[in-house]
Formats: structure tokens, C-alpha cells, sequence
């Protein structure tokens, strides 16, 4: 099972996340304070048998990584998700 770990910002300075698997919701949390926190505390609630998970910021997947390079890369992958996002945004604005 790979499961999808959903990253959005629905307010300023705050950031939730939810887990889902083949879109069934398996646990979420809100208030966080940045992408990472919310990766973090994402991988953090999945049990010992996920060996990955599909990361998506914004409604865009940015990857899916093992959960071990996610361990050791966390603020990397977190920033990749942001900047992938980004790209994806100003892409469809034509900017």
C-alpha cells in the first residue's frame, strides 16, 4: 500500500494535512506552521508496513518517495512539494 499524503494551506501561516489511501481517508491534522511540520507529523501517524507514500502540496503531486529518504530528506522533499507547486501555478497562469 501506498498511501497519499495530502498537504494544503488554508490559511495564511497555517497548514493541514490528511492521509488517504486509493482516496479513502485514513487520518488527518491541522495547524501547522509549514509544509515540513505537516510531512513530518504525516509520516510520523502511518504504520510500520507503508514502506512509501505519494507526496501532494496545493493539489499537485510533487513524488513519491520511500519513507526512509523521507526520514533522512524531509525538509528537502517539503521544499520540492512547495517549489514543484509553484511551477505547476505559474505554468497554468501563463506567467
Amino acid at each position: 500500500m501506498i498511501p497519499r499524503i495530502d498537504i494544503d494551506q488554508p490559511a495564511p501561516d497555517t497548514f493541514d494535512y490528511r492521509v488517504t489511501h486509493e482516496s479513502e481517508p485514513l487520518f488527518d491534522d491541522s495547524g501547522f506552521s509549514s509544509v515540513m511540520h505537516c510531512l513530518v507529523a504525516a509520516i510520523e501517524g502511518l504504520s510500520p508496513e507503508i514502506i512509501a507514500v505519494e507526496v501532494a502540496y496545493g493539489g499537485y503531486v510533487s513524488g513519491t518517495y520511500p519513507l526512509a529518504v523521507i526520514a533522512l530528506n524531509h525538509e528537502q522533499i517539503a521544499a520540492h512539494a512547495v517549489n514543484t507547486t509553484e511551477s505547476i501555478r505559474e505554468a497554468l497562469s501563463g506567467a
